[in-house]
């Protein structure tokens, strides 16, 4: 699809009022503007068509948009997995205001692969409950721990993922509501991000406003599986991230 077909599409959908959700929970605004849109569903690297990425939000809401998931290196966070994970039982931290998954394994205590998860979400500027903070030098975001588990994104590496998927985002917005409850979604209001700015998108970092969410589990065979592990923003932060912003609805 290219942008003026976009542009159509987009005018319709608005047209259409109040839609309902085509999924529960979370993910269902973005699940729903896919579909009205024609687009499919996809975890690719790059941008959702043409040269563009595809980003919702309801309106008023605090959630945070994932701007990229990957393994974190060098072993796929399956070290830190292996140290830190826990039997998933939650918590609330005051310092983050995260719901995480708290209680790293002991020198005394095994605990399974297959009972074993690692839910936690880490910034710059305060120790989380798992005792990680984020650590930014010239060349990676680290991970930092009590323990020393080598677990960190290449700044080479996101720098070019990041560039190329967000050449452009276009960032929609809908009032919502819920009705018996179902939740509805409006879609009535969009903005054009252009020329992706990375030094900026650090700066933003290191002032502990993007989070990286670290989300690992476990197959039913024991075997690691990182569930999207990545970098999460709050929607009121994204201009600052790009050189030029348009409202286009």
């Amino acid at each position: 699809m290219e942008y003026s077909e976009f542009l159509t599409r987009i005018r319709e959908v608005k047209k259409m009022g109040y839609v309902k959700s085509h999924r529960e929970g979370p993910t269902g605004i973005g699940k729903t503007l896919e579909d009205l849109l024609g687009l499919k569903e996809n975890n690719i690297q790059g941008p959702d068509f043409s040269n563009y990425e595809l980003k919702a939000s309801r309106k008023g809401s605090n959630s945070m948009i994932t701007l990229f998931t990957k393994k974190l290196e060098p072993d796929s966070g399956e070290k830190l997995w292996e140290t830190y994970g826990n039997r998933g039982k939650g918590s609330t931290s005051s310092k983050s205001k995260q719901t995480l998954l708290v209680g790293s394994v002991g020198d005394d205590e095994y605990i399974p692969p297959s009972e074993r998860r690692l839910h936690s979400t880490v910034i710059t500027q305060a120790e989380n409950p798992d005792s990680f903070i984020l650590v930014v030098d010239e060349n990676r975001i680290t991970i930092k721990n009590k323990k020393n588990v080598e677990c960190y994104y290449s700044l080479s590496i996101l720098k070019e993922t990041l560039e190329k998927k967000y050449a452009s985002l276009i960032h929609v917005l809908a009032d919502h509501k819920k009705d018996k409850g179902q939740e509805y979604f409006w879609f009535n209001e969009a903005y054009l991000y252009s020329g992706f700015d990375f030094p900026t998108l650090m700066k933003v970092v290191r002032e502990g406003r993007i989070k990286v969410d670290v989300r690992i589990g476990h197959y039913p065979d024991g075997r690691v599986h990182d569930h999207g592990t990545g970098l999460r923003i709050s929607p009121i932060y994204l201009p600052e991230c790009f050189q030029s912003k348009s409202k286009i609805l």
